[in-house]
């Protein structure tokens, strides 16, 4: 763990020293993240089922990434990853409760950020940046050194815990440190309410934004009135299912709201976006919507289907319009691009990459390799170029699969290829640092492989 002490002096302060000419304008930053939704949950990534006009007019007018990823395959873990730019080998949250030690958690066997953890908000606050984050959470409740405030955000509303965050109709949300009454109003529509009413009031100055949204998950419910609910009343799909669908189309509405302040305000060219999902699908929806195709693995699961994550980057006249891009990036490289835009050094210690030259439509060398960990099962995996590497256990025999000819991970080619396994093999035990709260079983029990 990084620690703040060591770093605060040298990072904190000799990092910001500015990396772009004194008259370029800091653009905004607006980091969209649905909760739960699948790669193939939005029209521009390939579904036929779910409607995202908006998702798709950003994949048009900007750039769509085919292999971009999420941070973790669960929610907590992932906005760690996202919030600390390091994988999950290295941050402090790499599952949503403790697998061991939960006497020494922060909370029924939750851990939360420290005041010794540095977050992107922290350093786009120095930067000069607003920073607001609208949303879950799920790094830190009330009273603890997590909460968002403690972490760089000027403001915050939302859900602070992720099982509150299950329910859309709350009694109250946290807002600003205080609780704000809702009478059950569906939360969603305080969070789009919110959202536009912070860009009209800091229109003039740079702004970071965070837009963690509830919708899809949890409970899926939407109000009947809702406009989105309609669109799939028709369709023979179960009521949950049906509600999963019109849930995202809705957080698709609200993003479509945000494009349009942009245009009315005169800031639609200094402001990129970013709209992605946290991570993969659950079951019911990969039945019915094919949610996490054309890939294997859902939500918890580090095979692709729980962890590659649809993500369109909109930037007029920066952003080059209608591309796709096969770059491989993921939640990790947040941070070190927000900087890049800011015009700042990144902290040394991050595990990201700026992608800006890829997000400009410029030529950017291959990253080496990718690196997540997941406790549950004690999943390991590495993208590294066109091979994927996955095991379930430290010593468990490595699993190994040619991406380009078997997106789905059905043919385990580690047989052919002992030099990449043992290359891989060599990255995940370099990768992970050991945590008291989450350690990795050998996935071998008396001789036989974990299943």
């Amino acid at each position: 763990m990084i620690h703040r002490t060591l770093l605060l002096v040298p990072l904190l302060f000799c990092f910001l020293s500015s990396t772009y000419a004194a008259d370029t304008k800091q653009p905004n930053i607006i980091y969209i993240m649905l909760d739960d939704a699948g790669y193939n949950d939005f029209g521009a990534m390939g579904s036929k089922h779910v409607q995202t006009p908006v998702f798709d007019r950003m994949a048009a007018e900007g750039m769509r990434f085919t292999d971009h990823y999420s941070g973790s395959a669960v929610c907590a873990p992932t906005r760690c990853v996202l919030m600390t730019g390091l994988h999950t080998g290295h941050c402090r949250r790499r599952d949503n409760q403790a697998k061991a030690n939960r006497d020494k958690t922060d909370e029924n066997g939750l851990v939360f950020l420290k005041d010794e953890d540095v977050t992107v908000a922290e350093v786009m606050q120095k930067a000069g940046y607003v920073t607001g984050g609208i949303g879950k959470w799920g790094l830190g409740n009330p009273g603890h050194e997590g909460t968002p405030d403690k972490q760089g955000f000027d403001h915050f509303l939302g859900y602070l815990d992720q099982v509150h965050a299950h329910s859309y109709y709350t009694d109250w949300l946290w807002n600003d440190g205080e609780r704000m009454e809702t009478g059950k109003r569906y939360s969603h529509y305080f969070f789009e309410e919110d959202t536009l009413r912070f860009i009209r009031e800091n229109q003039s100055k740079p702004f970071f934004l965070y837009l963690p949204y509830t919708l899809p998950h949890g409970k899926y419910e939407i109000p009947a009135e809702d406009p989105a609910y309609q669109i799939y009343q028709d369709k023979q799909w179960p009521q949950e299912v049906k509600n999963y669908a019109a849930m995202i189309t809705r957080a698709d509405m609200t993003v479509g709201k945000i494009l349009d302040l942009l245009k009315e305000l005169d800031i639609d060219d200094d402001t990129i976006v970013f709209y992605t999902s946290d991570n993969g699908p659950n079951t019911p929806f990969v039945k019915h919507l094919q949610s996490n195709a054309p890939f294997s693995g859902i939500k918890r699961s580090l095979k692709e289907g729980g962890i590659r994550a649809a993500m369109t980057v909109r930037w007029p006249g920066v952003v080059p319009a209608g591309e796709t891009s096969d770059f491989v990036w993921d939640m990790r490289d947040l941070f070190p691009t927000a900087c890049d835009l800011a015009g700042i050094d990144a902290p040394s210690h991050l595990d990201g990459i700026s992608v800006l030259p890829t997000l400009k439509g410029q030529s950017q060398a291959e990253r080496p390799h990718l690196y997540w960990e997941f406790p549950v099962r004690s999943q390991q995996a590495v993208r590294m170029g066109k091979w994927k590497g996955y095991r379930e256990g430290t010593e468990a025999p490595l699993q190994l699969f040619d991406l380009t000819s078997d997106p789905a991970e059905k043919n385990n080619v580690a047989g052919n290829h002992p030099q990449i396994v043992k290359q891989i093999e060599t990255i995940m035990a370099q990768s992970h640092v050991p945590s008291e709260f989450w350690p990795l079983d050998s996935g071998n029990k008396k001789g036989k492989m974990r299943r």
